[in-house]
């Protein structure tokens, strides 16, 4: 049996793509890089990162870029030889949308991909259609900025020149999308002479769905299933799966599936999903030449067969790692905030640790020297182990939950010019309003490794401080579920990313202080 989701923790815009008996699949990583995760298996159960094409400096920069924006929905597929991935780079959030486009190649999975190739900003979900007769068609959904108008204002297509990689002809728009609205997230797939455009629709939040529609023609016209919606949970509130929607086919031997968005809420009748959008599958069977959920329902299972080619497959449900810096190297689930920490890292000035030198503020769009990675459970618990000297109140470093730059909690060593002694203290920030959840807490000896450690249970979370594995906790509970796009959207924002945890320093000053982290320790509770 497989148990959704398959990729737990901020798995968003699953895009998949079968070469022989592989399986590619690539996720978004918004502001997080390296960007665009991509995924490999054999048994459509368990995933590997295989890929992150999108590195800062060389293809990519998204300094500056807002909270929940830079890098949306890729679309990952092959043809000729050739892996292709379209992307969008977010860019501007306000009556209009920045949205550009791009696209890269390679002929093995891993690399090397080809130079960005700037296609289109006229809007984002993009999408990449290899037709069986050698043509090719760019797809994305329009976005429309004219005041009174509806801003998702349905798909539009135009021919590609895989070759040349630029668009040829004239761009149509083809469909206006249907009753559920916000039309996004196109797919376009050809089978037994019909061409069948699955998209997501209602929004990413609580009312998310996936249509299918279908035409004999490539530029249609369309017609909506005759099983409308394909999958949703808009009207299913006790569902474990929330947020479903956006959905890319696959095969596997005769059977065929849909990987999709999900969420899982903290509690029924649609809590907080700290966790953000996974990524889940769900079976389907073709009635009448159209797809529905094997269910015979529109809404999507927490637990569904194994495909009957991989029946013998276990599915892994510990994503725990023990990171020793001592390694020399930083393992890929680890991710930075807009840009690389290249220049601001090293595992030789000190061997057996991880220097991490200080940079701008956690408010900071720019340049932080934050390392983390993504929740996958919502009970786990991370340590880590550090030396710092700070020598100033402007000098930080620590462990940290964060969600964005607005909303974070933080457990940090600092220094009091006035007592001249250093603290640890815990310092919450929600809607970008700072709050310290303890006192500060002296330290005798400022030169000794000090331990840090959160335990996140569900909705709350506590923080400790230790030496040589004595520990004590700081601060009063913290609110785990705060963390969350639902909770950040009852505060007035738009987010759509997931919560990390992490460690990073701040050197407000000079920029040149730093700190030695001697391992990072993830733990998920079971």
């Amino acid at each position: 049996m497989i148990t959704n989701p398959i990729l737990p923790g901020f798995h968003p815009d699953a895009s998949i793509v079968q070469v022989g008996d592989e399986y590619y699949l690539a996720t978004s990583t918004f502001e997080w890089l390296p960007g665009v995760e991509i995924y490999h298996s054999k048994d459509l159960v368990n995933w590997t990162v295989v890929a992150q094409p999108l590195v800062d400096k060389v293809n990519v920069n998204l300094r500056g870029n807002y909270n929940s924006g830079s890098i949306w929905a890729p679309h990952l597929s092959y043809s000729e030889g050739r892996f292709w991935l379209i992307y969008t780079d977010v860019k501007s959030r306000t009556q209009f949308k920045d949205t550009l486009n791009y696209v890269i190649s390679a002929s093995e999975i891993t690399g090397p991909w080809s130079e960005p190739v700037f296609v289109t900003a006229s809007g984002f979900d993009p999408a990449l259609f290899h037709d069986d007769d050698g043509r090719h068609y760019f797809i994305n959904m329009l976005y429309d900025h004219r005041v009174g108008r509806q801003k998702f204002a349905g798909l539009v297509m135009q021919e590609f020149d895989c070759n040349e990689t630029k668009l040829i002809g004239q761009r149509q728009h083809f469909f206006t999308g249907t009753d559920l609205g916000v039309c996004e997230g196109p797919q376009l797939m050809k089978k037994d002479g019909y061409y069948y455009l699955l998209c997501a629709a209602g929004g990413t939040g609580y009312s998310h769905a996936a249509t299918v529609c279908r035409s004999k023609n490539v530029w249609g016209p369309y017609e909506v299933s005759e099983f409308h919606p394909l999958m949703t949970t808009k009207d299913d509130p006790t569902n474990p799966i929330q947020k479903a929607g956006h959905a890319s086919f696959v095969q596997a031997g005769d059977e065929w599936f849909i990987v999709h968005i999900m969420a899982r809420p903290l509690t029924l009748q649609r809590g907080r999903c700290p966790l953000g959008r996974e990524t889940g599958i769900q079976k389907i069977e073709w009635v009448n030449e159209w797809p529905r959920l094997a269910s015979r329902r529109y809404h999507p299972d927490r637990i569904i067969d194994n495909p009957r080619i991989f029946a013998e497959v276990q599915q892994q449900a510990d994503f725990s790692e023990r990171i020793d810096f001592s390694c020399g190297e930083l393992p890929k689930s680890f991710k930075t905030l807009r840009h690389s920490l290249d220049e601001k890292i090293s595992f030789d000035e000190n061997p057996g640790y991880l220097r991490i030198y200080g940079a701008q503020s956690l408010s900071s769009l720019h340049e932080q020297s934050l390392l983390a990675r993504r929740w996958q459970s919502t009970t786990f618990r991370a340590e880590t182990a550090m030396r710092f000297v700070p020598n100033s109140f402007q000098e930080m470093a620590g462990l940290i939950l964060f969600y964005d730059t607005e909303n974070w909690q933080y457990l940090f060593l600092s220094y009091d010019e006035e007592k001249q002694a250093h603290y640890v203290q815990l310092e919450v920030c929600d809607n970008n309003e700072c709050t310290y959840y303890s006192d500060e807490v002296y330290l005798e000896n400022s030169q000794q490794e000090i331990q840090l450690r959160v335990e996140v249970d569900h909705q709350h979370a506590q923080f400790y401080y230790g030496h040589e594995d004595e520990w004590h906790f700081i601060g009063r509970e913290t609110q785990a579920d705060h963390l969350s796009d639902d909770y950040i959207r009852e505060k007035g924002g738009m987010p759509f990313t997931g919560a990390f945890v992490g460690i990073c320093v701040q050197d407000l000053d000079q920029h040149t202080n730093y700190a030695d982290f001697k391992y990072f320790y993830y733990d998920e509770k079971h």
